[in-house]
């Protein structure tokens, strides 16, 4: 059982530290301090995020955003235990703290179409795509999202 708290000042900086290789790479954080310039990212007051262990190593975090009607949820993996299956426990609790904080909304998510990898993740913790993919203008360029929703 992978143990999770709110996230700390000392893990935010960490996490932006995280490198990603490859097409992956797009995922990478500027740093902390920049964040933290803009109030952006993990300085973002709005956001909220947890951190996740499985024992003493960070594995992951998630970002639950209450929005009017839905929850925004967010997820990042530590590069080093990508695709070792902890992507579905960290959204499987995700979906439990946001049900537990936020019990009328639904939860959304938006996943590269690209990244098969996460869409099969989010499928396993019960999302689902929901309508066509969406063109959308991020901090890193335009891209083509699927919006997937929590069952």
């Amino acid at each position: 059982m992978l143990e999770y708290h709110k996230t700390t000042e000392k893990e935010k900086r960490i996490i932006c530290g995280w490198k990603y290789n490859g097409k992956y790479a797009i995922y990478n954080n500027p740093p902390y301090e920049e964040q933290l310039e803009k109030q952006q990212g993990f300085a973002n007051s709005r956001n909220n995020y947890y951190s996740f262990y499985d024992g003493t190593e960070l594995i992951g975090y998630i970002n639950l955003v209450e929005e009017e009607s839905v929850v925004f949820f967010g997820i990042g993996v530590n590069p080093i235990y990508c695709n070792q299956g902890y992507g579905q426990k960290i959204s499987d609790t995700a979906c439990q703290i946001s049900r537990r904080l936020y019990p009328e909304k639904p939860i959304h998510l938006k996943v590269r179409t690209w990244n098969i990898r996460a869409v099969k993740c989010y499928e396993k913790a019960g999302f689902r795509i929901v309508g066509e993919p969406i063109l959308q203008t991020t901090p890193t360029g335009e891209g083509t999202f699927y919006l997937m929703v929590a069952e």
